[in-house]
């Protein structure tokens, strides 16, 4: 029997997301995105954002989301941009 290595964390995996939802969520949904900021939107929409680890919590975040019966309206990588490097002159 072939054994698979198990996955682990890579760095490169991490991210912060933007989860946009149609509606907004109660309060009390929020601590159920354990460390996420639940922010209602004026538009009526929701959104979930933070820092997930890798694929696997952003998957398991989608399927709370799915579990909520919330419209589903977009899934965003946010991270932020490279700092600008100077070059110095020689």
């Amino acid at each position: 029997m072939t054994q698979r290595p198990t996955p682990t964390p890579h760095p490169a995996e991490a991210g912060r997301y933007e989860i946009r939802l149609t509606g907004h969520l109660d309060a009390r949904w929020g601590a159920w995105f354990d460390g996420l900021t639940v922010d209602h939107e004026a538009d009526g929409s929701t959104v979930i954002s933070g820092l997930i680890v890798d694929q696997a919590a952003l998957h398991g975040l989608l399927q709370r989301v799915r579990d909520l019966g919330l419209p589903l309206v977009s899934v965003n990588r946010v991270d932020p941009p490279s700092p600008i490097r100077s070059r110095k002159d020689s």
